[in-house]
């Protein structure tokens, strides 16, 4: 157990990993390059979102991605729950962990993004339904990932006799990832979770909550954390998807540059675990400046970075 200096209990000191948030490629070639680049450059994982919006749908570029990589763990940042059954993509899940030799991630969130909602023309409920279906849903699936014989009736799912066959490699079940921001999703994601996405509340248009983005409103939301884990707190890995991210001893044009460094800036006076600017040397000392205050190990960077960044994973990637 580690304490600050005035008592309070820190969270354990994980080992870096960083992943790239990808979802975009003109041709399956052009997928498969992107992965393998990603797998050179020494990142971990490729996290895939789930929207309806211009990118690949992440199941199938999941296999894709898989199929093209030997080392690189591939999961979903994260499966909005209302867009699927639940014991179909433990079904799909588990396949792919076979088929990649136990290298899938599985992130699952409540659904926010209106726009799809929209699309797939489902009722976009309050959180307390979204997150509620959510919760029944993690149920089923871990219990079919566990290799039970599932048999539920719930508020929203009703599940006969499902087995998952065959059951995906990696025991007892695949690293489960949970992206949580609201005080209920966060004591379920402490029970529940391996991993948590620390997240801002976002509206129904998709913004952050402005609140939400401060380093003092992530420290508030691991307390939460803690609180609800018990003893299960050291063991949870934290996550944080970097929205925009910036190398300013990179090689650029001047005004990219001066960009760089006017965000870099403006976000010195936000303190923002969600943004991350400066020197290579300036980004070491916040990412360990933000694992001590934090707990936060696993980064995720946007598309954009995978270049720029891949010396700093390469220097911190596993310590």
């Amino acid at each position: 157990m580690r304490c600050s200096s005035d008592g309070r209990i820190l969270p354990s000191i994980r080992p870096f990993r960083f992943a790239i948030t990808a979802t975009r490629a003109a041709s399956g070639a052009e997928w498969r390059a992107k992965a393998r680049r990603i797998e050179e450059l020494g990142y971990d994982t490729l996290l895939i979102t789930d929207h309806l919006t211009q990118q690949l749908a992440p199941v199938p570029a999941m296999a894709a991605a898989l199929e093209a990589t030997t080392r690189l763990r591939v999961g979903s940042y994260v499966f909005a729950n209302d867009y699927r059954n639940p014991v179909l993509l433990a079904k799909e899940l588990a396949t792919l962990d076979v088929l990649s030799a136990g290298r899938v991630e599985v992130g699952l969130g409540a659904g926010w993004y209106q726009r799809d909602y929209e699309m797939l023309g489902l009722p976009y409920d309050p959180p307390a339904a979204r997150v509620a279906r959510l919760i029944e849903a993690v149920g089923i699936m871990d219990r079919l990932f566990l290799g039970d014989r599932v048999d539920a009736s719930g508020a929203y799912y009703t599940v006969r006799g499902a087995r998952l066959e065959p059951k995906p490699l990696q025991a007892p079940r695949p690293p489960l990832m949970i992206g949580a921001g609201g005080p209920r999703m966060l004591r379920f994601a402490a029970r529940h979770a391996d991993i948590v996405a620390i997240n801002p509340r976002f509206d129904a248009a998709g913004h952050p909550v402005i609140a939400d983005v401060t380093a003092g409103a992530v420290e508030r939301q691991v307390a939460r954390l803690r609180t609800a884990a018990g003893s299960r707190f050291a063991g949870l890995e934290l996550n944080v998807f970097i929205v925009d991210a910036g190398v300013t001893d990179q090689p650029r044009s001047l005004l990219d540059a001066l960009a760089t460094r006017l965000k870099g800036a403006a976000t010195q006076l936000v303190d923002s675990p969600f943004f991350l600017y400066g020197s290579i040397a300036a980004l070491r000392r916040q990412l360990l400046a933000r694992r001590e205050r934090l707990g936060i190990s696993y980064i995720g960077l946007p598309e954009k970075a995978m270049e720029p960044f891949a010396p700093l994973v390469r220097e911190l990637g596993g310590s």
